[in-house]
């Protein structure tokens, strides 16, 4: 008697899949298809914007190691013409 009252009882994992699997077959070709090419251009997108973040930061460094020599170095300069 346990077994058959504990077999009726679905996982709730279960029954959340057989939702989703209602809702596939209720979708059309043209929009499963759409759904697809979005997801893999999105996909793809991320490799360029990774590689333009990469070069940005590469150079913000250059730029913020420019800067601190030509502040150094111009500040040297001026105190050595003070000298004079």
């Amino acid at each position: 008697m346990g077994k058959k009252d504990a077999g009726a009882t679905k996982l709730p994992v279960d029954q959340y899949r057989k939702q989703i699997g209602k809702q596939d077959y209720k979708k059309t070709k043209s929009v499963l298809k759409a759904t697809r090419l979005k997801a893999e251009a999105k996909k793809n997108s991320s490799g360029f914007r990774d590689a333009f973040l990469v070069v940005a930061a590469i150079l913000f460094f250059v730029l913020c190691v420019y800067a601190f020599f030509y502040l150094n170095l111009s500040t040297e300069i001026n105190l050595d013409l003070d000298m004079d």
